[in-house]
């Protein structure tokens, strides 16, 4: 089972599918493994910072801290399913992901679901 799961072929395919839903058509769970995760905490360098705080006056996306944020949630992801396969798990339902401010000086983000072992129906 091939997956590509987080639109624009941002991860190479794998071996877990991870979805949001709490079932896979055409797939029945075998075996539920159990809660997994994958987190990460980036910080801010100063320039990204000043920079985001001048584009802040005058309006417009913060590209800069955008690309950051979905390097970290990537890197978040793929730490989800990294966890995932090591249980024995063949997919991740209730795929989710928790960002936080983390003390002021950067941001967390965990991804986390249910691992479980899932097979085609009959």
């Amino acid at each position: 089972m091939g997956i590509d799961e987080w639109g624009g072929g941002q991860h190479e395919q794998s071996d877990v599918l991870v979805v949001t839903t709490n079932d896979v058509p055409g797939y029945r769970v075998e075996r539920v493994i159990g809660e997994v995760f994958g987190l990460t905490v980036r910080s801010r360098h100063v320039g990204s910072q000043i920079g985001a705080g001048l584009k802040s006056l005058i309006g417009g996306e913060l590209k800069g801290l955008t690309k950051t944020l979905v390097q970290t949630r990537n890197q978040a992801m793929e730490r989800l399913v990294e966890q995932a396969r090591a249980r024995g798990a063949n997919a991740v339902l209730m795929f989710r992901f928790d960002v936080t401010e983390a003390a002021d000086v950067g941001t967390e983000v965990c991804a986390y679901g249910t691992a479980v072992v899932i097979a085609p129906l009959a």
